[in-house]
């Protein structure tokens, strides 16, 4: 397999659909995918997107949701990554105004994951997001978790009991911890090596992290909003198989494109947990700040202690 294919057969490997994400759907047996993860448009008038009253946009997002929950499976996941609705500098989270979609089917809401990352659009006239959420919904009591498969490095993993029945034995979890609900991981910008011309991209990391929780391989992933392909190739890394629905020619050309780079183990990705960069290894220039004034604002003490950079 190097190639997706253009509609779902339960034989293929990974498939890329080049239309409407509801004609997909309804081709799609009842309870056959495992994990439904996507980050749908938020409705801002992209060059992806038609910008629509909310009101209409949620009724459409409505729509997609009730179809993925009837492909999904009794023990499978949805993820629904978002951020804000903005109109006339005000937003509207739009996490809280599809949480009723779901609820109202009977799904559970297991975690609010904020996703937290550094860079982004700078505001004026209130605080610069950023972060959006990944809403982690379950179809029923008897979900799949696998928490082994995501732990992260212990904080202090020589710390041992200092008292009672366990004391001097080592108190960490041997395979690590529990990652916890806020994800600090870095979005897709212009220095990224996953970057492509998609403005609002999916980092791989971001979705392995929920492939691997909770799927099996060979498992099926659903992404309706795929996007340049980074959820499909998220589940092609780690063994799972993946269907998507794509309505641009240009974004499905760069998804597949970038399903045979994966396939064929030459797809420039950013790996899991690794460290965020840190600023300081970017050497004098950039962490210098030009001017006096500035260098009070940041490194007070600094000033004070050794007066302003030349």
């Amino acid at each position: 397999m190097s190639r997706a294919a253009p509609y779902f057969s339960e034989n293929e490997q990974v498939v890329l659909f080049e239309g409407d994400c509801l004609e997909l759907l309804a081709s799609l047996p009842d309870e056959s995918m495992q994990l439904v993860v996507t980050s749908p448009p938020y409705n801002l008038g992209k060059a992806y997107e038609q910008k629509s009253a909310l009101d209409r946009y949620l009724e459409w997002q409505d729509k997609v949701i009730e179809a993925c929950i009837r492909v999904l499976r009794p023990e499978g996941s949805i993820c629904w990554q978002v951020g804000n609705f903005v109109q006339a500098g005000a937003i509207v989270p739009l996490d809280i105004a599809l949480y009723p979609s779901f609820a109202q089917r009977g799904l559970k809401l297991r975690n609010r994951v904020i996703w937290h990352f550094e860079h982004g659009l700078h505001c004026s006239r209130r605080l610069s997001g950023r972060h959006e959420t990944i809403l982690w919904f379950t179809k029923t009591e008897q979900y799949f978790f696998d928490l082994d498969a995501i732990r992260v490095p212990q904080k202090y993993p020589g710390k041992k009991h200092f008292k009672g029945p366990k004391a001097g034995q080592y108190s960490c979890n041997p395979l690590g911890k529990n990652p916890g609900d806020v994800w600090v991981i870095p979005n897709v910008k212009n220095n990224h090596v996953e970057k492509t011309i998609h403005p609002c991209q999916f980092p791989i990391e971001l979705v392995e992290r929920l492939v691997l929780s909770m799927t099996r391989s060979e498992d099926w992933i659903l992404d309706p909003f795929a996007g340049v392909g980074s959820a499909l190739v998220a589940a092609l890394k780690n063994e799972r198989r993946a269907v998507g629905a794509e309505l641009s020619p240009e974004y499905c050309a760069i998804a597949r494109e970038r399903i045979f780079q994966c396939v064929s183990g030459f797809l420039k990705s950013r790996p899991m947990n690794q460290p965020i960069y840190d600023p300081g290894k970017a050497g004098r220039a950039l962490t210098t700040p030009p001017i006096r004034h500035a260098t009070q604002l940041c490194f007070p003490d600094a000033v004070s202690a050794q007066g302003a950079p030349e």
